[in-house]
């Protein structure tokens, strides 16, 4: 899943984009067809034999070595510890079907696995007395995705943990002016969009 410098040195460049993006040459994660460039729909199936995730879900890591990271499974998803974490409790929401990344997620699934969020969320913090957490999805190559199966990352922090050099960074405030109106105007044309040709294809589908 990444070294712990390196998976460090990509979530920090989230909040701190300088330089050029850590190369993915540099993981502790073995070539695979999970850990290259986004995967096409029609690709994945074929993939999910080489899935670090699938291969958990499976049941084809050792059995005790599953067992000591698994901490929730339902139908629809599972938690576990992530083996180079950031933090103590740092774990991975993973869904059981193969996903390629987020926008290639079912919106069901992706809720399903949101709505576990704050029990798991809750139990980790308990456990490990911390008092906040990130939420973070690496979705894609260049926002750091390595291992190309949907999961959704809890990070337990603590007051002064220094985790992200970057917070002590001050924010620029958005300008209100014409590129960021014409930003606003691009994005709403896009959802609208998308969701005109989502409402199309349903209705093609009932009929």
């Amino acid at each position: 899943m990444g070294t712990p410098k390196r998976r460090l040195a990509v979530l920090s460049s989230h909040l701190l984009p300088t330089g050029p993006a850590p190369s993915s040459s540099s993981s502790g994660v073995s070539a695979s067809f999970c850990a290259q460039q986004r995967l096409s729909h029609s690709q994945e199936s074929g993939h999910e034999n080489d899935c670090v995730f699938c291969k958990i879900i499976r049941g084809e890591s050792p059995a005790v070595k599953f067992c000591l990271l698994q901490l929730y499974e339902d139908d629809t998803c599972l938690c576990i510890l992530d083996t180079n974490p950031l933090s103590l409790g740092h774990s991975l929401i993973v869904p059981k079907s193969h996903f390629s990344c987020l926008d290639a997620t079912p919106p069901s699934v992706v809720a399903a696995m949101c709505a576990k969020v704050p029990l798991i969320s809750n139990a980790i913090m308990k456990a490990t007395d911390a008092d906040s957490f990130n939420l973070l999805v690496n979705n894609g190559a260049a926002a750091g995705q390595v291992i190309f199966h949907t999961h959704i990352h809890i990070i337990p922090r603590k007051a002064r943990d220094c985790l992200w050099t970057s917070e002590s960074l001050r924010r620029r405030p958005l300008k209100i002016d014409q590129e960021t109106s014409q930003l606003a105007d691009q994005v709403r044309e896009k959802l609208s969009n998308i969701c005109e040709c989502s409402s199309k294809g349903q209705e093609s589908s009932l009929s």
